[in-house]
């Protein structure tokens, strides 16, 4: 696609895990839009992989989309980690990843895209970024209450009334499977893109670096693992 396809803001920040599904979202901001800086944060992950994944698929963009690599602008890392151990979840302490009383995953974060999107907003907001862009999604899930559209949008409201300013959070994922996702990538950036989130991107709950697989390394049998897995194979079954 071009920037004449798009009636275009002109810049956004990308929360930035280093995930497959951000890892998406950075390719699709850079499609659209002139300037696209990126944002992570420490909120006292169990794993350090997910921090250092980040880094090497920033590189990597520049590598396989060189005809976009002069959108990639700069890269924050917020420090959430106190925030992180009120949660005493699966993603930062060692327990088991089970499902709980309210029918929630050990591995749900109360709060934490809320807190993201807020910080985010304030950055974006000194930063003069337009567009906020996230990977949440509500079709392939985990059962977390804060990747749903609704919440979305009501952050979306919010942000707008507390920073006085239009506060959109652009959400390309939050409608398809994880095999649409992968189509999504392949679609951005051909087998050099797929490539690139195969083997750089984390999801992992367990922080395995260790066993690789056709759709990059993982344990293999945690929540994440699988739902990529299925992802990729559905996706490769499809093509």
């Amino acid at each position: 696609m071009t920037e004449s396809q798009h009636p275009l803001d002109h810049s956004a920040l990308v929360l930035f895990s280093g995930g497959q599904d951000s890892a998406t979202c950075l390719a699709w901001a850079l499609d659209r839009y002139t300037r696209v800086e990126t944002v992570g944060f420490d909120y006292g992950q169990r794993h350090a992989v997910e921090m250092e994944a980040r880094l090497r698929v920033r590189d990597g963009m520049g590598t396989v989309l060189p005809t976009l690599a002069h959108r990639l602008g700069a890269d924050h890392v917020i420090d959430l980690t106190g925030f992180g151990a009120i949660g005493e979840t699966a993603m930062t302490t060692d327990r088991a990843i089970e499902v709980g009383a309210r029918g929630l995953p050990s591995t749900f974060v109360p709060g934490r895209n809320l807190i993201f999107l807020t910080t985010a907003a304030a950055l974006a907001d000194r930063r003069g970024l337009d567009v906020l862009v996230g990977g949440m999604c509500e079709t392939d899930f985990s059962g977390y209450p804060d990747c749903r559209r609704d919440t979305i949008d009501a952050m979306e409201r919010a942000l707008a009334l507390g920073l006085d300013r239009p506060s959109p959070i652009e959400t390309p994922l939050m409608a398809l499977t994880k095999a649409q996702t992968w189509a999504l990538v392949h679609d951005l950036g051909g087998d050099a893109l797929v490539g690139l989130i195969v083997e750089e991107s984390h999801t992992c709950y367990r922080g395995d670096r260790s066993h690789r697989h056709d759709w990059g390394y993982g344990c293999g049998d945690c929540p994440a693992c699988e739902l990529r897995a299925a992802g990729w194979h559905n996706w490769v079954a499809g093509r």
